[in-house]
């Protein structure tokens, strides 16, 4: 009897994409001679353009018409950077997906050490940033925004994580079970609990073109964390309301046992009045905002929209219907 082969593995590697004309080659040839060593696996690459305004989709159409592997989507318009790589995470098919950025800053050497770490056991394989090539104020404030993440999420959150790393097959099919609108995919990881990796790197920066991220977008991702994992700040609004009260008719009693002990010099005056209001207001104010973040995210959830719509599909077979 002739022993017969044992099928590869498969692994599909997604690469958002938006803007990155100058990277999708460069990174496409790194990633086929990087991975091209491991011979025990049989990859295909999964891009997403994000309705880019420069010369990546023809970029992408050819490296699709030169390579059947390459499966290229093109969104309709931008659905921004949260829900089109979750999309394209949700088309891989394989045995395991790789999520990595078209940009160089996610290191495409790092995949192999994924590949060991996944065969060993583990379900979720993630880069973790533990240096990185930034400004180093916008690195410490990160620090400081996954720390109180941490502390305000019930579940254990890895930080300085971006999604970059392995998903195995049993992850992305709980994955798409959830029909998440507006998925936080760090936290996901964390609420499946499946045995979990880090792989810890440097991140470096961008090889060619401009970040795409800005005041905004950090904003939207760092409030999604937070009402998407965390209940504390509600319950924060709620014990602060109580605690300020009974504050506030302390005072009251206060001035008005010194009124009637001190009635002849005692004058209140406008300041105080002042100083009380525009403090109370503020806290309102805030407090509303964040009850506001909690009801967009209901809203969002509820509209039941698709993460993104296509506008094209290249290199998928007629029997590959979007997921």
């Amino acid at each position: 009897m002739t022993d017969q082969a044992v099928p590869r593995k498969r692994v599909t590697v997604v690469v958002p994409c938006y803007n990155e004309e100058d990277n999708v080659g460069p990174l496409y040839e790194a990633l086929k001679g990087l991975l091209g060593k491991e011979s025990n696996y049989a990859f295909d690459f999964l891009f997403i353009d994000n309705a880019s305004t420069d010369s990546t989709a023809a970029k992408l159409r050819a490296l699709a018409a030169g390579d059947p592997a390459v499966r290229v989507i093109l969104n309709a318009r931008n659905f921004g950077w949260v829900r089109s790589p979750m999309h394209a995470l949700q088309q891989a098919d394989g045995d395991a997906a790789i999520l990595m950025a078209a940009d160089f800053q996610d290191p495409p050497e790092l995949l192999p050490e994924f590949l060991r770490l996944w065969e060993a056991g583990n379900d979720v394989v993630l880069g973790e940033k533990i240096q990185s090539e930034e400004n180093p104020l916008m690195y410490r404030v990160r620090s400081f925004y996954y720390w109180l993440v941490a502390k305000l999420s019930s579940v254990h959150l890895p930080r300085h994580v971006t999604g970059f790393g392995l998903y195995d097959r049993k992850f992305l099919a709980i994955f798409r079970r959830l029909n998440d609108p507006s998925p936080y995919l760090r936290g996901l990881v964390a609420e499946v609990g499946l045995p979990l990796a880090r792989v810890p790197f440097r991140q470096p920066l961008r090889r060619f073109g401009v970040t795409k991220s800005n005041f905004y977008l950090l904003y939207e991702q760092a409030m999604l964390g937070i009402t998407n994992h965390s209940k504390v700040p509600l319950r924060l609004m709620t014990m602060s309301g109580f605690v300020m009260s009974l504050g506030s008719l302390f005072v009251a009693f206060a001035y008005l046992l010194a009124k009637l002990v001190l009635w002849e010099y005692f004058t209140l005056g406008t300041a105080p009045l002042l100083i009380a209001f525009f403090f109370f207001a503020s806290v309102q104010l805030f407090f509303l905002g964040v009850l506001g973040e909690y009801i967009g995210a209901i809203h969002t959830y509820v509209q039941n929209r698709p993460l993104v719509v296509e506008r094209e599909r290249i290199n998928f077979g007629p029997a590959d219907p979007p997921r």
